[in-house]
């Protein structure tokens, strides 16, 4: 049974300017929330033990909130973040991807810092605003990056607007919901791997077929023009580098080999090519080295094959 409030009593919401929360009722003012933002509210400082028990808790990875009654801190709480198992492995991924992981929190540095190195991720950003957030994501995106934002508060609403790429948690809030381009209905903000993974499989496999069926139609070309044209134009005999035996057999050869070839890249096309973790420079090396240039050597090979097939054959 929720327990209501004492008659009289008016709470105070917390809120990413204040950082604090709390009541007032009967004269007292109780409040809970950072240590800057309830020192400001008594108008005076922790003791020093105070201070170091909340230095320490900071430093441990969790997060220290003071509660203060009146002009009177009454002490800390200890409030700790549980890292989900193989958090550390999946931003690891992340930055084989070449894909740069961000922690954006309102914890004071100490404490932001501490759970940035036990999840792994590459940078931090404490005590964030609202509004630091928004201007860190256009601070990104004017050096030319696309950004991708995960969240789940209504604090994390214009964030997720700004973004490229905006992923609320299904257990935030409607204003989050609203703002995000997607819901990840099992709250899970790792899910953007596998996201990232098919996506980029995706776009491989498309350059992939687009690669080599552009390379395939040049060294084709080397086939076919000599053998259209060489009648006319005797001086595109020095094409032929392949050697073909006649106009018509090299005609003839680059039709198979092209029946073949669309046929082969069938089960290519289907499956589609496999993503490993890597940089866009090197994926893009590997589509070039082995589509790119397997694209040209290949037709060569084949089409010469099958030329020597034909004419034995005696089929032209």
């Amino acid at each position: 049974m929720e327990r209501q409030p004492e008659p009289g009593a008016e709470p105070v919401a917390f809120s990413a300017q204040t950082r604090l929360s709390g009541v007032d009722f009967s004269g007292t003012r109780l409040r809970k929330g950072a240590t800057d933002a309830v020192e400001a509210f008594v108008g005076a400082p922790a003791d020093r033990a105070l201070r170091a028990k909340v230095d320490e808790i900071a430093r441990s990875g969790g997060t220290p909130l003071l509660v203060a009654e009146n002009d009177r801190i009454l002490g800390a709480i200890h409030l700790k973040d549980v890292i989900k198992p193989g958090m550390r492995e999946r931003f690891a991924e992340l930055r084989a991807m070449g894909i740069r992981t961000v922690m954006i929190t309102g914890d004071n540095p100490l404490t932001a810092a501490a759970i940035a190195a036990e999840a792994g991720v590459d940078d931090f950003l404490a005590e964030a605003t609202p509004e630091m957030k928004l201007d860190y994501i256009r601070k990104e995106q004017e050096g030319g990056r696309l950004v991708a934002m995960c969240g789940d508060g209504s604090n994390d609403a214009p964030a997720l607007a700004q973004a490229d790429v905006g992923v609320a948690m299904n257990l935030g809030t409607p204003a989050a919901k609203e703002a995000a381009n997607l819901i990840d209905l099992d709250s899970d903000p790792t899910k953007l791997i596998e996201v990232v993974m098919v996506g980029k499989q995706l776009l491989i496999s498309r350059g992939a077929l687009t690669t080599f069926s552009i390379a395939n139609d040049v060294a084709k070309y080397f086939a076919i023009l000599p053998a259209i044209f060489v009648a006319g134009f005797p001086g595109l005999g020095v094409l032929n580098v392949m050697g073909l035996s006649s106009p018509q057999s090299a005609l003839l050869s680059a039709v198979i080999f092209n029946a073949l070839v669309i046929f082969a890249l069938i089960p290519l096309a289907l499956r589609g090519v496999r993503y490993a973790p890597a940089s866009a420079a090197a994926l893009l090396r590997r589509n070039l080295t082995i589509y790119g240039l397997g694209g040209l050597i290949v037709p060569f090979v084949g089409i010469k094959a099958i030329d020597m097939a034909v004419t034995a054959l005696g089929l032209v």
